[in-house]
């Protein structure tokens, strides 16, 4: 069960993100994605640990692809891709 304050993180904290920043509102899967892998994170966190060194696998995994999805954004923010007007 989520507490109070996971919840405003996991719920409240993306929406925000997606109305106060260009960046993200562009990007809906990528936030999305981050979102869930956020989720996913805190999840394996709580777990418990005796699972013969894969969850620790899978967090190092998952902080890898949260930082490769924030990455990806930051790289779209600065860099304009020829006919991205045209995507929809």
């Amino acid at each position: 069960m989520l507490s109070a304050r996971r919840l405003v993180a996991f719920a409240v904290l993306p929406a925000v993100l997606a109305v106060s920043s260009p960046a993200w509102s562009a990007q809906p899967h990528m936030e999305a994605a981050l979102a869930h892998l956020e989720q996913a994170l805190a999840e394996l966190k709580q777990a418990s640990a005796d699972k013969g060194g894969n969850r620790a696998d899978a967090i190092r995994a998952t902080e890898k692809a949260i930082a490769e999805v924030r990455r990806g954004v930051e790289y779209d923010r600065t860099h304009r891709t020829p006919g991205e007007g045209l995507r929809r």
